[in-house]
């Protein structure tokens, strides 16, 4: 198993990248200074706003880190079903005095200029979520020295990103936080997710590449438990989005153990594509409605979720979170990181001091 990606940080914690503003340069760089590897996410950033966030963050740490990409998305939205959605949004636009946004304000997310960018200034580690690059994107930033990771949530997408010629995958169970890392939106499968556990033996039986696991990880114990299972490292984003250097609102980081939020689903009402985040009153009222359009309803929603925001208002927002969201720490990020490495190590000593399986008398 290739070492080209472990060699870049000494404990094996990935910081998700989580778009939307939370994963700041101040968040990536701390993590990465305490061994983790940071990841810079540029989904919904232009492409200099990106470079802008590079430049920041390498001021801030000279240690390796990661930049997460958006694949540009296929046309195949059903355009009446966007206007039956935004009709009924109606409401809550009035509600927080806004208008919605466009739906028409882009598909690809300035894929080709933010490669262009890593082309020029390359990174480390550069993610994709939402389907795999081409094999000569891939072969571009490995000449450039950059290692490559793709989420894949099914074998089929692993063996995709296999023969694509990216370096590692990231296998990304069903109790992820944000957006499921699907490469193709197919409605019909929205309630057949894979566990991390169970994705994650069949991806290692399936692929030979490196695995970095993903889904509902808040500790140590459980990091050495997807070690155990094969992982080369694991990923946590829902643990680093209650830390002090996370861009998230304050709202966000409180609602992951307000008792007034008791569980998590699946959900297109924010953005059109399934994503994981706290039950609240919007996602109640429209998620049963929401049709398979992103990116057009993340457009749509845009003004809505940062009035919500703005106006102090949990139940209209975005609270992208997984499974383990009760099991959240309000540290720095780098003592998470220390804590985490920390409980790794106890769980990694108790199973070999465990005593083996014998006869039985």
């Amino acid at each position: 198993m290739s070492s080209a990606l472990t060699d870049l940080f000494p404990h094996p914690i990935v910081q998700a990248p989580m778009a939307g503003g939370v994963s700041v340069p101040q968040l990536a760089a701390a993590v990465s200074e305490a061994g983790g590897l940071g990841f810079l996410a540029a989904g919904y950033k232009t492409a200099d706003g990106m470079y802008q966030e590079i430049k920041q963050l390498r001021g801030l740490t000279g240690r390796p880190f990661g930049v997460n990409l958006f694949m540009p998305q296929p046309e195949y939205a059903d355009a009446a079903a966007v206007d039956v959605y935004a009709h009924q949004l109606a409401g809550e636009a009035a509600w927080y005095e806004t208008e919605l946004g466009d739906r028409d304000s882009g598909r690809d997310d300035g894929y080709d200029a933010k490669l262009a960018v890593l082309l020029d200034n390359p990174v480390p580690v550069v993610s994709f979520h939402f389907g795999v690059p081409k094999p000569d994107v891939l072969e571009s930033l490995r000449r450039a020295g950059t290692v490559t990771l793709v989420t894949v949530t099914t074998t089929d997408e692993a063996l995709a990103v296999q023969q694509a010629g990216a370096d590692a995958v990231i296998v990304q169970g069903v109790e992820a936080g944000g957006h499921q890392g699907t490469h193709r939106d197919n409605p019909e499968t929205d309630r057949s997710g894979i566990g991390l556990l169970s994705l994650l033996a069949q991806v290692r039986e399936t692929v030979s590449l490196p695995i970095v696991a993903a889904g509902g990880i808040m500790r140590g114990s459980q990091i050495a438990a997807v070690l155990a299972a094969g992982a080369s490292a694991a990923q946590l984003g829902t643990a680093f989005l209650a830390t002090q250097e996370s861009g998230a609102n304050a709202l966000h980081k409180q609602a992951l153990t307000n008792p007034l939020f008791v569980r998590t689903e699946l959900t297109r009402a924010f953005s059109g594509r399934p994503a994981r985040g706290l039950v609240n009153r919007f996602m109640r009222e429209h998620g049963p409605y929401a049709p398979a359009a992103y990116p057009e309803v993340h457009h749509l929603t845009s003004p809505l979720r940062k009035k919500a925001a703005a106006s102090g208002d949990a139940q209209g927002m975005a609270l992208w979170a997984g499974q383990g969201h009760r099991m959240a720490r309000e540290l720095p990020a780098g003592q998470l990181v220390e804590v985490l490495a920390a409980e790794l190590d106890a769980a990694a000593t108790a199973l070999s001091a465990a005593p083996k399986g014998g006869a039985v008398g």
